[in-house]
């Protein structure tokens, strides 16, 4: 056994190679896109980045059903996109052991909304695990492998921003040696979930939930740490570690398992203290359910339900409820110093400089996307106008020429990336040549998923490994869904004038136009030479 200084991403990784994980799929997202990297980094595991979440999942679910423990990484939106297979995954049930490792971003560090994923668990009706440092990622992480298997269901193991880019020491251990994979097996019942069958394993489900939720109640990863019986908190993750440093004497009840909750240990817990805080980022998930349960706890009227929590947001907030904090007796916390805002903005030398400047200098309207580009709606550009999801910069388009009709002045243009085209705008731009729209869709074309760290896609040539794969073409996938050859173009990104030029020109023209500019990511460029140099 060695001791390791480890992210909770790179742990997660450590934790699936040991429980013998052999298949690992995903797409890269902050905060979650080093538990597929790390992952790539040891032997025998297969890994790929999938097109979306969706397909990723999915892809997760055959292996599983194939017998290979299998892990599927996201960050919080990405659930939003895996959603449809999610839930019927939980009726379905796994062979190997199925994780899906999900990274909430508490704050929108990088992120277009800050959504509570325990929430899915609790309408999938899956076990959820949450680790509070790297070590328990690690162990969580294994855990999550054996009772996916041990109670026939997927698990998600869910990670926060702080847990999945905090460093601390892991204590590693040696690869699980597994029985091979036996492969897929037939059984109609279980795996085809027509509407007859569904009923059935819909009853499964519930009685599956049942048994966990009663043993929750004896799972080790549900502690009680009993202190001062005067003041008590329940919480997980992160936040029990801000809880723990400012009232180390305090009684504590510490969820590992945040779905099902372990309602008897609860009830006893609350029993044994004075005055009980709930404390949790984000929505009231324990509060809700332990007051639903007739229990008499504090929680969301001292403490913000808007991002991140923090030792001092904690302590501020329950001072003012009555209760000091022993740091505070102790000498305090000291406040750092406020840091003078730094906005971000597209890199100098961008690719994507020169088409949101030539998008401004027109006064076009312009519907964006996920991604590095989405810098193109602040100054100096000022050049983008919407931006809701992964793709939707094709579609919303097409609702605005919709809704104006006859008015529509065709001045609205469509940005996007070509990771991001890749993962879901392809079928938005197949939904408007289909439905006889007349817009632009520009795809900056940068030769990687930039903005998560250089990761590849189906347009970059190379898989997960640096290995060499294909690329798609924009031509061909133009005139496959009725694009004209004259309402497709591709140009360099560092010519002005020819984009001016086809902006313009395909601007005008009738039918859905396809605008694709490249030029390779300048940090992209320096890796290159980095990885040939060595």
């Amino acid at each position: 056994m060695d001791k390791l200084l480890l992210s909770g991403n790179e742990a997660i990784a450590r934790g699936a190679w040991e429980a013998g994980c052999r298949v690992g799929t995903g797409y890269p997202g902050t905060p979650s896109t080093e538990i597929l990297e790390s992952l790539t980094d040891y032997d025998g595991v297969m890994t790929e980045w999938s097109v979306n979440e969706k397909v990723a999942l999915e892809v997760g679910i055959g292996a599983a059903l194939a017998g290979a423990r299998t892990l599927v990484t996201m960050k919080h939106v990405g659930l939003n996109v895996a959603a449809d297979p999610l839930f019927t995954s939980s009726y379905i049930g796994v062979k190997g052991g199925l994780v899906i490792a999900c990274a909430d971003d508490p704050s929108m560090h990088s992120s277009q909304n800050e959504q509570d994923n325990r929430n899915y668990a609790y309408h999938a009706k899956l076990p959820m695990l949450e680790p509070a440092d790297s070590e328990e990622a690690k162990d969580f992480t294994k855990l999550a492998f054996e009772i996916s298997e041990a109670y026939d269901t997927p698990v998600i193991l869910r990670s926060t921003t702080r847990i999945s880019h905090s460093q601390s020491v892991v204590t590693t251990g040696p690869r699980a040696e597994l029985p091979s994979t036996e492969g897929f097996t037939r059984d109609v019942r279980k795996y085809v979930m027509i509407p007859a069958y569904a009923k059935l394993r819909h009853v499964e489900v519930e009685k599956r939930l049942g048994r966990i939720t009663a043993d929750a109640n004896t799972f080790e990863i549900n502690r009680v740490e009993m202190g001062d019986t005067k003041i008590g908190f329940i919480t997980s993750g992160i936040a029990y570690t801000y809880v723990r440093e400012l009232y180390p004497g305090a009684s504590v009840l510490k969820l590992g398992m945040v779905h099902p909750l372990p309602e008897d240990l609860i009830r006893r817990f609350v029993d044994s203290v004075d005055r009980v805080f709930v404390v949790e980022e984000l929505d009231p998930f324990f509060e809700m359910r332990i007051k639903a349960w007739g229990l008499e706890v504090e929680g969301k009227q001292h403490l913000p339900i808007l991002g991140e929590l923090n030792p001092d947001r904690i302590r501020e907030a329950l001072e003012k409820a009555g209760v000091a904090s022993e740091k505070t007796i102790h000498g305090g916390i000291k406040n750092g110093f406020q840091l003078p805002p730094r906005p971000p903005a597209l890199c100098p030398g961008c690719p994507h400089r020169t088409v949101f400047q030539k998008l401004h200098d027109k006064g076009l309207k312009v519907t964006g996307d996920i991604g590095c580009y989405t810098l193109g709606a602040l100054p100096p550009f000022s050049a983008m106008d919407t931006c809701v999801d992964m793709g939707a910069s094709v579609t919303v388009a097409q609702g605005i020429e919709i809704a104006e009709g006859e008015a529509h002045k065709r001045d609205t243009v469509a940005v996007i990336g070509d990771s991001t085209f890749a993962h879901s705008g392809i079928s938005g731009l197949i939904n408007a040549a289909y439905n006889g729209r007349h817009g632009l869709v520009i795809v900056l074309d940068n030769g990687t998923t930039a903005m998560t760290g250089m990761q590849p896609n189906p347009f970059s040539g190379e898989r997960i490994d640096h290995s060499e794969s294909f690329q798609l073409d924009y031509e061909k996938l133009a005139a496959a869904v009725g694009i004209s050859a004259e309402n497709y173009r591709m140009v360099d990104a560092y010519k002005p004038s020819d984009i001016e030029e086809a902006v313009t020109d395909l601007g005008e023209r009738s039918g859905m136009s396809l605008l694709v500019v490249k030029g390779t990511c300048v940090i992209l460029k320096q890796k290159l030479k980095k990885r040939s140099a060595a």
